[in-house]
């Protein structure tokens, strides 16, 4: 057991480790921002499980983003549109409609296994978070290879997601 905490201590210590970590991090966030706001829309406001999910998922979403593009991948400088931004928010509304979907198949099993609202709330909330935690790996991984991937030569000299590029005017 040892041998095995002494390896992922070495491994976090890696670039990747040390991404891995903050994304894991930054996930925590996102996953506590998102859930307070279902929690609030779902359970306090009883909007439908569908529009309080989609409603928590981009509120979440927001300092997903900014959270991960600059502190766990050390991106900075503006966004650009199709290299950051359009990949992001497309993997993002990719889960978006996964969790949506999780979410309503909860709150049809609630409403006709339960009768409870605090008790649908947490279940709705689950079948959320069941979503987010399958689409979690895949996400690292296209983060850290394709979307947030350092690449300056490129990023220098292209049009930001506002048209206006790295160089001077």
């Amino acid at each position: 057991m040892s041998h095995s905490l002494s390896s992922l201590r070495e491994r976090a210590r890696t670039p990747t480790g040390q991404k891995a970590v903050r994304y894991t991090l930054v996930s925590v966030v996102a996953v506590i921002v998102s859930q307070i706001s279902l929690a609030i829309l779902y359970g306090g406001l009883h909007w439908t499980a569908r529009s309080a999910n989609i409603t928590a998922s981009v509120i979440g979403g927001i300092p997903s983003y900014y959270l991960n593009r600059t502190w766990a991948w050390g991106k900075t400088g503006r966004s650009h549109l199709w290299r950051e931004v359009v990949p992001f928010w497309t993997l993002a509304f990719l889960g978006l409609a996964f969790s949506t979907w999780t979410a309503d198949a909860a709150d049809t099993f609630a409403r006709n296994h339960i009768q409870n609202h605090l008790l649908n709330t947490a279940t709705v909330m689950g079948g959320a978070m069941f979503a987010y935690g399958v689409l979690w790996i895949g996400k690292f991984i296209l983060f850290n290879k394709v979307i947030f991937a350092h690449r300056p030569e490129e990023l220098e000299d292209e049009p930001a997601w506002d048209g206006r590029t790295g160089l001077p005017t």
